[in-house]
């Protein structure tokens, strides 16, 4: 999994983790959110650009965010889409407090930012897809609230 960083350039999975651990090691005393959040665009019937961003928000002092993007088959189903977004933040997300956790580092909340709303298309769903991460263990956030997929994410689709 490679992912893109404005600053850094391609990295690995790896290497975003060391990346994100010596951005939040540079000033320990500050409070960190990580933000986890997969936003996606289809094009003309013919495929979906799924992009997920990952935020490290040093709260009241900015950030540093990266994207990894995949192309997959056109989905017609808004609700199949929706779903597989919520699972690619949550592979990610699964991914690094794991290895947080093997590296002793347990002092980031998780939010997962989904691109659902109480308007629009998506309403009807809410509650399935918000359960989804809340039984995952992590905390949820939808829009206006859910910049992480709404702005960082949706940046990169086209």
């Amino acid at each position: 999994m490679v992912f893109t960083s404005p600053t850094r350039g391609r990295l690995s999975f790896e290497e975003l983790f060391h990346d994100l651990v010596d951005y939040t090691n540079e000033f320990p005393d500050d409070s960190y959110k990580l933000i986890i959040g997969t936003d996606s665009h289809s094009f003309l019937n013919e495929c979906v650009m799924f992009v997920t961003a990952v935020v490290v928000h040093r709260v009241g002092k900015g950030g540093r965010f990266y994207y990894h993007k995949q192309k997959k088959p056109y989905m017609e189903s808004l609700r199949q889409r929706i779903y597989y977004e919520t699972y690619l933040s949550l592979d990610v997300a699964t991914r690094l407090t794991e290895r947080l956790a093997l590296n002793g580092d347990h002092r980031l909340n998780v939010e997962i930012h989904l691109d659902v709303g109480e308007k629009g298309e998506t309403r009807d769903i809410i509650k399935e897809v918000v359960g989804m991460v809340i039984g995952s263990g992590y905390e949820a956030r939808i829009k206006p609230d859910s910049f992480g997929a709404m702005t960082v994410a949706d940046r990169f689709t086209r």
